[in-house]
């Protein structure tokens, strides 16, 4: 059986899988983009059963969470990151959004774009190793990251340049099926954090803190499009990374 050219291009775009793909249109990206939760989903499961695997084996929460975040960035080719990277210098250019945006074409990472990185990683290992459940964290962290990029291309988010991914993307995604695939990915990590913990009061924590990271993305991408005129393939990125810490980070608190 062919599989789909929506879920090769889903793949073949945001993770290291060798997936080939035809040419594709924007009927096909609005596929894509659709299945990138699924895409978080194989991320994350990587991600957390890296995580247990060495903590089981005796080498500490520490050095297992930086190499399951390290694997995170591995299974993406550093594509999140690296938007990341570009929005921080863009921002931190304070040029007019025509300048920055070029700014952020380019292949070299400026200071603002290593300090943002640096911040991040510390802050996802940190809060991964503060969590209650840092294997499930991760997973739950990833795909909560890759619904911030179906919500980034939603109608009325436009595209800050005329080519490049965001072009591609952009308002590909009706808010229905949007809004209907985060609360399937809400309502998942709920049930997958009771089927893990066994208690619903435990599990609680595992549904919210990705609706937490979803609103700061909903913040942060609005900024953006004000900022740089829409969004684009680096936009995506930072919204992708900002939701996966701002999950964590929202989950290490009470525990």
């Amino acid at each position: 059986m062919e599989v789909p050219v929506g879920l090769r291009l889903s793949f073949g775009l945001l993770s290291v899988l060798p997936v080939r793909y035809a040419r594709a249109g924007r009927a096909e990206f609005a596929t894509a983009m659709r299945l990138a939760p699924l895409v978080g989903l194989a991320v994350g499961a990587c991600q957390g059963a890296l995580f247990a695997a060495l903590d089981f084996a005796g080498t500490g929460p520490l050095l297992a969470a930086v190499l399951a975040v390290g694997l995170g960035a591995v299974l993406t080719r550093g594509l999140h990151w690296d938007g990341l990277a570009d929005v921080a210098d863009g921002l931190g250019s304070g040029r007019p959004a025509e300048t920055a945006l070029e700014i952020m074409k380019k292949s070299d990472i400026g200071p603002f774009g290593v300090l943002t990185l640096v911040f991040t990683a510390l802050a996802q290992i940190a809060a991964a190793t503060g969590t209650a459940h840092p294997a499930l964290a991760l997973a739950i962290g990833a795909v909560a990251g890759r619904t911030a990029i179906v919500r980034a291309c939603a109608p009325g988010v436009p595209a800050a340049r005329p080519d490049g991914l965001g072009s591609m993307v952009a308002g590909t995604v009706s808010r229905g099926p949007a809004t209907l695939l985060t609360g399937v990915v809400l309502a998942t990590s709920g049930l997958a954090a009771l089927a893990w913990t066994g208690s619903p009061r435990d599990a609680l924590p595992y549904a919210l803190a990705p609706l937490a990271g979803l609103l700061a993305a909903g913040l942060f991408r609005r900024h953006l499009v004000r900022r740089f005129g829409g969004v684009t393939g680096d936009v995506l990125g930072a919204l992708c990374e900002l939701t996966v810490t701002t999950t964590l980070i929202v989950l290490t608190l009470g525990d």
